[in-house]
């Protein structure tokens, strides 16, 4: 019980205090896999009010509105079986190794997520300037490497893979890019935290998966502030 109401709490606050509402319902709808249509019929509106509240094209929902959305979304995952519910409680166990995660109330272009980290651009991926992250994961490099099995890697993407990772206490970088080329599920983005240096195989392993690998020497709580303000843009 308690993990449902961690997770109400948590989708009703990032819709009620989102920039944009709207595209904070639909990013919830997409992660419990609902369509317009089956949400729309479980609140008893049309779809293309609920289309209207997801575009802007209508006034955000009330708190009472934003309450039976969540109960809603709840409602249809645990017909289903309870996937996302199950998910959600599974993360609340986080392994060794994972300093901080987060989910973004929103996607966030990835040259903004640079430019907030004072990152720099390593390799060479093509379409950066359409990419864009929904959240972040920051993990110890020497213990996520030596700790987690194929299986808790999973565990690094949270709610959707379009994030980046961050591995602090890196050495020379082979290592996470070998493990995420290896890994049949990619982030959108790596960042090194203060390498020592940077081993040439690593940048070749990132162009290799269209992956941006990035840079910072931006002093670690002083990143995770950086990082986590981009939700109050």
């Amino acid at each position: 019980m308690r993990v449902k109401d961690n997770l109400a709490e948590k989708i009703a606050g990032e819709i009620t205090l989102s920039p944009d509402p709207g595209k904070t319902i639909r990013k919830w709808r997409e992660i419990f896999e609902i369509s317009q249509v089956e949400l729309a019929k479980a609140l008893d509106i049309s779809p293309s009010v609920l289309s209207d509240y997801e575009s802007g094209r209508r006034k955000s929902p009330r708190i009472k509105s934003v309450k039976k959305i969540v109960e809603a979304l709840f409602k249809i995952d645990e017909e289903r079986g309870g996937k996302v519910l199950h998910r959600y409680a599974s993360m609340m166990n986080l392994p060794e190794g994972i300093i901080d995660i987060m989910e973004y109330p929103y996607s966030i272009p990835v040259k903004e997520f640079i430019d907030a980290i004072e990152g720099k651009i390593l390799n060479s991926p093509k379409n950066i300037d359409r990419m864009t992250i929904k959240g972040f994961t920051l993990v110890d490099s020497i213990k996520t490497i030596k700790s987690l099995n194929s299986s808790d890697f999973i565990h690094l993407y949270g709610w959707s893979t379009e994030r980046a990772i961050i591995f602090t206490g890196v050495q020379y970088g082979r290592s996470p890019m070998i493990a995420i080329k290896v890994h049949p599920v990619k982030p959108t983005v790596v960042v090194y935290h203060k390498p020592s240096a940077v081993d040439p195989l690593a940048i070749k392993l990132a162009d290799a998966e269209n992956i941006p690998l990035i840079l910072t020497d931006v002093p670690l709580k002083e990143l995770i502030e950086r990082m986590r303000s981009l939700k109050r843009r």
